[in-house]
């Protein structure tokens, strides 16, 4: 019998929260009544918005790192009422396993992680070889204990209404009388994942002589690296760093026609928006987190080193990133767009 009520607890990531559509999609496809609530924190809920297989997206509202027993005990007795079928936990945690347990839900399932025995009651064990990759990890929690994964996974698919759109160009005073090139130039993980600023700037003064305007996307965290673009750019750009929320992220990158990125959520939304994305990878690896979409060129390097999944270069050259200069970049644009 297909449950017709499921909770997601989701991950605390943009990247990883695209990926998860994959999971919300096979649940569609084995049962289309099935009624997808998926608990997040605030920030990623205009993420959920574009995702039309999710009813409603649950308010996490417990800080990243913390415990909050209490406030997850709540929520718990709060979800109870829902009648959930079955929990998938996506996370590894055992905090993450706290509230479907608290909600008593009947089937709670996740991987094995953090001593999460008797909170989950379906507990799978990983095996790495079988999933390689993330997406892997989280389809199959949708299947049955032991059963193959499908022949081919529904890719992540951000659906972006034209009112939105419309709203959020008017908010900024953008227009599009020229084609956009977006620029995501941070990478909350850290600098061995950040593709080095005047390399981007390199690419955007060409793309500004060529015609096209250039946005930058990122978080506060990355006015910085910005600023840098910019000043190397004589402020051609338009920056966007630190002033859009996710949801006006979002809408104004489907806008774009094409995206320069490091391995970031934003690389990962843009690949969900189906647009032609040059995603550069440093310490992290495409085998495990590639963009899903069609119409993707990946760079990496193949030194000895690479991919060493660290937040900063532990030899100080950041050769994996320095590496790939951006004539590389450049020439993938080349018959593209």
């Amino acid at each position: 019998m297909q449950n017709d009520k499921v909770l997601i607890v989701g991950p605390s990531w943009v990247g990883d929260m695209v990926m998860a559509q994959c999971l919300f999609k096979l649940l569609k496809q084995q049962e289309p009544s099935v009624q997808i609530d998926v608990l997040a924190m605030d920030f990623l809920h205009p993420l959920l918005k574009c995702m039309p297989e999710v009813r409603e997206a649950i308010s996490l509202s417990i800080k990243h790192g913390e415990f909050g027993l209490g406030k997850r005990y709540r929520l718990g007795r709060k979800l109870s009422q829902q009648n959930y079928n079955q929990a998938i936990v996506l996370p590894n945690s055992f905090k993450s396993a706290l509230i479907p347990f608290f909600a008593r839900i009947p089937q709670r399932t996740g991987w094995r992680g953090e001593w999460r025995y008797g909170l989950l009651n379906d507990l799978r064990i990983l095996n790495k070889q079988n999933y390689p990759l993330m997406i892997e990890r989280f389809v199959a929690l949708g299947l049955t204990q032991g059963a193959n994964l499908p022949d081919s996974s529904s890719l992540p698919q951000l659906k972006v209404s034209k009112k939105a759109m419309e709203l959020v160009l008017k908010k900024f005073g953008l227009v599009l009388d020229k084609p956009v090139l977006a620029l995501c130039p941070g990478a909350e993980y850290g600098p061995a994942k950040q593709w080095p600023a005047e390399y981007f700037a390199e690419v955007a003064s060409t793309k500004l002589a060529e015609g096209w305007q250039v946005w930058l996307f990122g978080s506060q965290r990355d006015t910085k690296i910005a600023q840098i673009i910019q000043k190397d750019t004589d402020h051609g750009c338009v920056d966007l760093t630190g002033k859009t929320d996710l949801g006006e992220a979002i809408d104004l990158l489907s806008l774009a026609q094409a995206v320069v990125t490091n391995d970031s959520g934003l690389m990962h939304v843009a690949s969900a928006l189906n647009l032609f994305i040059i995603a550069i990878y440093g310490s992290s690896s495409p085998k495990f987190t590639p963009p899903l979409g069609k119409k993707v060129q990946v760079l990496s390097s193949d030194i000895d080193c690479s991919p060493c999944f660290e937040r900063e270069c532990k030899h100080g050259h950041y050769r994996c990133l320095r590496d790939l200069n951006p004539k590389l970049v450049l020439e993938l644009f080349a018959g593209r767009v």
